[in-house]
């Protein structure tokens, strides 16, 4: 969050900036009248720092209500989005009574760390399942990869492919992630071909939208049940919503 100060500097900025945005036809001042108008909020401002602070707070509310109701609406859509992930693309139980569902980056290195914790969450649950959504966003390489993730569903290995690429450390270049699509068994000269299907770049585009919706601005973020959590958690954590959310019916 911006300091205070950095805060009353904008706010400052915008109010002035509003005197000589006015539309030309409500505006009736002359040049110098409009320098005096803006002396005036200046000394006013200064001499009533408190007004700054009360507005700056009055905007962060408004918009948290903003991002807030955004956000329940994109949850209240967020069942549909779930049934439109093919079956065999569920990690855990596909017919599980909670869903955790994971943006992720394959270069994001808490994402690798939340791994772990996740399988362990749904081995120990047999009621819970994993909906993952390729979130590409630190760089290049990212994108590439999420898209032969994407690809790999033609070959029924995405769950497999995931995994594998989310254990890679180091450099993930084009060269590795098809070393590793191999490995797992994928045609890798199908693979390529089917990484310009247009679904691919729909699936993204989707993907995209929907954590645009959910205020998702990182990686790892979560959504179980109706609470949207940023950040990597541990395990007693992941598992104490998973709870909460199983109680409240989600």
């Amino acid at each position: 969050m911006k300091s205070t100060a950095s805060a009353a500097l904008i706010a400052s900025a915008a109010m002035l900036a509003a005197v000589g945005a006015m539309p030309a036809q409500a505006q009736s001042f002359d040049e110098q009248e409009t320098r005096d108008i803006e002396q005036i909020v200046r000394e006013y401002l200064i001499q009533n720092p408190d007004v700054l602070i009360d507005a700056l707070r009055e905007y962060e509310r408004r918009q948290q209500a903003e991002q807030q109701n955004q956000r329940l609406h994109a949850l209240a859509g967020l069942d549909s989005f779930i049934e439109s992930i093919p079956p065999e693309d569920i990690v855990g139980n596909p017919d599980g009574d909670v869903t955790i569902v994971e943006f992720f980056d394959y270069r994001c290195g808490f994402c690798h760390k939340m791994m772990e914790p996740i399988l362990t969450a749904i081995e120990q649950d047999p009621n819970l399942r994993l909906v993952l959504v390729e979130f590409p966003i630190l760089s290049e390489a990212s994108r590439y990869a999420a898209q032969a993730a994407l690809a790999s569903r033609e070959q029924g290995l995405y769950p497999e492919f995931h995994f594998a690429l989310m254990e890679q450390r180091g450099q993930l270049n084009e060269e590795r992630v098809m070393q590793i699509a191999q490995s797992v068994g994928l045609n890798v000269e199908q693979l390529r071909r089917d990484m310009q299907a247009p679904a691919v770049e729909e699936t993204l585009g989707a993907n995209l939208a929907l954590a645009q919706q959910l205020g998702v601005n990182g990686t790892p973020a979560f959504v179980i049940g109706d609470a949207f959590v940023p950040g990597a958690i541990p395990l007693e954590r992941l598992q104490a919503l998973v709870e909460e959310a199983r109680a409240q019916g989600s």
